[in-house]
C-alpha cells in the first residue's frame, strides 16, 4: 500500500507573497530589534482633558493634614522619605473609576500603565502599602465625602431638600463553604491555637534556618486564622440570636466573621453585605453611604436620614425609597421628627392565600394613612418616578465601577471601600456640576 503523505509536496512550506499585476505587495512590518531614543516627560503624554487631572486636581486641594501629621520621617533626620499620601489617594481614586479592585492589580498598573505611572511620577509603591492605605483611612475617606457635598452646597448645587434612598447587596470576599456552627468552631480553635503553638515551637529550635521566612509567615497565617475563628466565635450569640427559625443552624464565616448570608437579586443565598447609599435628587450626588450586615431594609430609612443630619446638620424634606425600606414604624418616626421628613415609597399590597387583597388596618397611625393617601396622588407619582433617575443610576454606576464583590474581608474595610466609591463617584460629579476642579 502507498504510504499517504500528511502533507502534499509543497504544501507545508511557506507560499510566497501572491504576484499582483503590480508585483510583489509592499508591507510595513514589525521591527522589534531597532535600537531607538525616546525624549519625552510624563507630563506632556497625558492629555491636559484626560480624567486623571480631574482625580489629580481634587487630591492637590484635599485636606489630607490628618495624614501628613502621622508621618515620622522629616527633614533634617535620618531615615527614608515617605510616599505622599497624595499619590495613594489619587491612585485609588482613578482605580475605583476604572474598576480596579485590587491592590495588587493595581500595583502592576503602575509599573505598566502610562497614566498610573504619571500619578506616581517616578514613585515605587508596592501592594502593601496601597492596601494599607485604603483599610486603615476609613475615617479620612468618611470626611472627604462630607466635604465633597458640602463644597457643592457652597455651591448651590446640592439643597438636600429632597434625597432618594437605596440599598445593594455586594458579595463578600468568603464563600458559603467557610460558614460553621459553633461546634466546629470550638474545634477549629482548638486546632489553630495548636498549629500556633507548633510552629512557635518549630521557629525557636532552628531560629537559624535556611527557610527562616517561610516558617514566620506560617506562623503568621496560623495566627491570622486562630484570630479569625475567635471572632467567628464572639459573634455566633449574635446570629444565633438574630436565627428565628433552627436557631442550632446559625453559622458563622470563618474567613470574614463580619459576613451574612443574604438573600441576593438573583433568587439565591450568598455570604454578602448591604450597602446603603442615599443621593440628592437634584445633581445624583451621593450625600450618604454605609455597610451594614443586615440582609433586610427594613429599619434602614431612619438610619441614613440621621447620617444625612450627622453629616450636614439639615433634615431633608422628603426622601425617595422602594416598598422595602416602607415600615409603619420608619414613616412615623420620620414624620413626627422636627423637622419633619415625608416618605415617598409605594406602600405594600397584602393578599390571602387565595389572592385577595387585604385592606390596610384601622389601627395604622394618622402619620401611615397620611402616607398612604399621599401616595395616591399624582404629584407623588411624579415625585417618585425621580428615584430611578437617581438612586438606581448611581447603583448601576458603582456596579460597573467593580461594586460587584467586595475585594477585602472584615466591615471595617468593606466600608472603606464604600465610601471610596462614593468619593469617586462625587468627584466626577464635580466635574460635571462645575465644569472644572478649580
Amino acid at each position: 500500500m502507498t504510504e499517504e503523505m500528511l502533507f502534499p509536496d509543497g504544501a507545508g512550506e511557506a507560499k510566497p507573497a501572491r504576484k499582483l499585476e503590480g508585483g510583489v505587495p509592499r508591507l510595513e512590518r514589525p521591527i522589534r530589534n531597532q535600537i531607538e531614543m525616546r525624549s519625552s516627560d510624563l507630563e506632556s503624554l497625558i492629555p491636559e482633558e484626560h480624567q486623571v487631572r480631574a482625580v489629580w486636581d481634587y487630591v492637590e486641594k484635599a485636606d489630607l493634614s490628618a495624614l501628613y501629621a502621622q508621618i515620622q520621617s522629616v527633614e533634617g533626620r535620618a531615615g527614608r522619605a515617605a510616599i505622599d499620601p497624595k499619590i495613594l489617594l489619587a491612585l485609588w481614586l482613578y482605580a475605583t473609576l476604572e474598576a480596579i479592585g485590587s491592590a495588587r492589580a493595581l500595583a502592576k498598573l503602575c509599573l505598566d500603565h502610562l497614566v498610573y505611572q504619571w500619578i506616581c511620577g517616578g514613585v515605587t509603591i508596592n501592594y502593601h502599602t496601597l492596601a494599607d492605605f485604603r483599610s486603615q483611612n476609613g475615617e479620612l475617606l468618611d470626611r472627604l465625602l462630607t466635604e465633597s457635598v458640602a463644597r457643592l452646597r457652597n455651591a448651590g448645587l446640592v439643597t438636600l431638600t429632597r434625597v432618594a434612598h437605596d440599598g445593594m447587596r455586594v458579595r463578600a470576599n468568603a464563600g458559603s463553604g467557610s460558614f460553621r456552627r459553633e461546634k466546629r468552631l470550638e474545634q477549629f480553635r482548638a486546632e489553630a491555637a495548636e498549629q500556633v503553638q507548633a510552629l512557635r515551637k518549630e521557629l525557636d529550635e532552628d531560629p537559624g534556618a535556611s527557610d527562616l521566612r517561610r516558617k514566620a509567615a506560617r506562623e503568621r497565617a496560623a495566627r491570622e486564622r486562630q484570630a479569625h475563628v475567635a471572632e467567628a466565635l464572639r459573634q455566633y450569640p449574635e446570629v444565633k440570636a438574630k436565627k428565628k427559625h433552627d436557631k442550632e443552624e446559625a453559622r458563622v464565616s470563618i474567613t470574614d466573621p463580619d459576613a451574612r448570608t443574604m438573600h441576593m437579586p438573583d433568587g439565591g443565598f450568598r455570604p454578602a453585605y448591604n450597602v446603603q447609599l442615599t443621593t440628592d435628587t437634584a445633581s445624583q450626588v451621593i450625600v450618604a453611604a454605609d455597610a451594614i450586615q443586615s440582609g433586610s431594609d427594613h429599619g434602614q430609612l431612619p438610619s441614613a436620614v440621621q447620617q444625612i443630619e450627622r453629616r450636614y446638620a439639615v433634615t431633608p424634606r422628603e426622601v425617595l425609597t422602594d416598598g422595602g425600606f416602607a415600615k409603619a414604624e420608619d414613616i412615623e418616626q420620620l414624620a413626627q421628627a422636627s423637622p419633619p421628613c415625608m416618605v415617598y415609597a409605594p406602600p405594600p399590597e397584602l393578599k390571602t392565600h387565595d389572592g385577595k387583597v387585604i385592606p390596610p388596618s384601622k389601627d395604622e397611625s394618622a402619620e401611615v394613612r397620611a402616607w398612604r393617601a399621599r401616595m395616591e396622588t399624582e404629584e407623588a407619582k411624579r415625585i417618585y418616578k425621580e428615584r430611578a433617575a437617581t438612586i438606581e443610576c448611581v447603583n448601576a454606576q458603582a456596579r460597573n465601577r467593580g461594586l460587584q464583590q467586595f475585594p477585602v474581608r472584615g466591615l471595617k474595610k468593606v466600608q472603606a471601600v464604600v465610601l471610596l466609591f462614593a468619593l469617586a463617584h462625587n468627584l466626577m460629579c464635580m466635574v460635571r456640576l462645575l465644569g472644572t476642579m478649580a
